[in-house]
């Protein structure tokens, strides 16, 4: 399915109980329950059939064995999960030391061949812009070269498969300032094919995050942070005509970060991004996550969930299904 932002958003949602830290470790405790996952999958998707996103995660470095299957890291076993119209958000991470692009390509072909069936589509690395963080692909060598040769890659494999329907794209973090270069770094570096072969660009934010800001501004900002990123970001580096997916946004719990904030994060967000989909080309909405990694431990990477670690739901689980009824394709 081919989707613009003129035919109502794509939601989707990371359904894993692994979060990453900004120490390049990892917030996790109970293992995912599948049968409780798939459960709260129906419940946010609200009728079979209606297109959905299962955010997943896997992971290419020195050691990737190449030439047998590989295996969905967060959540485990994903593919189980793309069933009732839901389909798979795959997410290649780039994590090799030696700079090993040659073989990252190699697991990208393989990842089509494995997933492209029950995959929608397939972001080419994980916040490459991030480059001090070792859990996130900016830290490795190489890596607008494995951004550059890996969209080319995946779509070129997927075409000679018939998986036409399966689109492209890479993402990054809000850039500001000198940092908006990185797009058009890419852009330069990989020209005309490069920008034919892309689907979609994808954005990682959580404001009132890292960074507080007030409930009153919260919609000015996100508005203005989207406005910021269509306009100074990817007009500038030739991708102004392409879907602008948010791919990973949410607002964890915790001491002094009330559940009802939480969910009353989720909807003006969300209310903010349904307004603005036509005139800013955004195509849909990704949440992180599913389940708290944690619900015992009280650090900000821990209780991003719309659940707690055993399922039992938040308000904003409530939320979400309302803005998924409400707004989605």
């Amino acid at each position: 399915m081919t989707l613009t932002a003129h035919d109502g958003m794509l939601f989707g949602i990371y359904p894993g109980g692994v979060a990453g830290d900004d120490t390049g470790g990892l917030a996790g405790g109970l293992p995912d329950d599948p049968a409780l996952v798939s459960s709260a999958l129906d419940r946010l998707q609200g009728r079979p059939g209606r297109p959905f996103l299962v955010r997943a995660y896997i992971g290419f470095d020195d050691a990737t064995r190449l030439g047998e299957p590989h295996a969905t890291a967060a959540p485990a076993a994903a593919a189980q999960h793309a069933i009732r119209g839901r389909r798979l958000d795959l997410v290649a991470q780039y994590q090799s030391p030696g700079g090993d692009v040659d073989g990252y390509c190699a697991f990208l072909r393989e990842l089509v061949e494995q997933y492209g069936a029950v995959t929608s589509t397939l972001q080419v690395t994980e916040e490459p812009n991030v480059m001090s963080n070792p859990t996130l692909d900016g830290y490795y060598p190489a890596v607008h070269e494995a951004i550059v040769r890996g969209v080319s890659v995946v779509k070129a494999r997927a075409r000679e498969l018939g998986y036409t329907n399966l689109r492209v794209g890479f993402n990054t973090t809000p850039l500001f300032g000198p940092a908006t270069s990185f797009v058009t770094e890419l852009t330069n570096l990989g020209g005309k094919d490069f920008i034919s072969d892309l689907d979609y660009v994808g954005l990682d934010f959580f404001p009132d995050v890292f960074q507080p800001v007030d409930a009153s501004d919260l919609p000015h900002s996100v508005a203005g942070l989207l406005r910021h990123h269509r306009d100074s970001v990817l007009a500038p580096s030739g991708l102004g005509h392409l879907p602008l997916h948010i791919t990973e946004h949410g607002w964890p719990t915790g001491p002094e970060r009330h559940p009802h904030r939480q969910a009353g994060v989720v909807e003006t967000v969300v209310d903010v991004i349904a307004a603005q989909s036509k005139q800013l080309h955004l195509s849909g909405y990704t949440h992180f996550a599913l389940r708290d990694a944690d619900s015992a431990e009280t650090g900000l990477f821990h209780q991003f969930g719309l659940t707690t670690d055993d399922y039992s739901p938040k308000p904003a689980f409530d939320t979400m299904k309302m803005l998924v009824e409400r707004f989605s394709v």
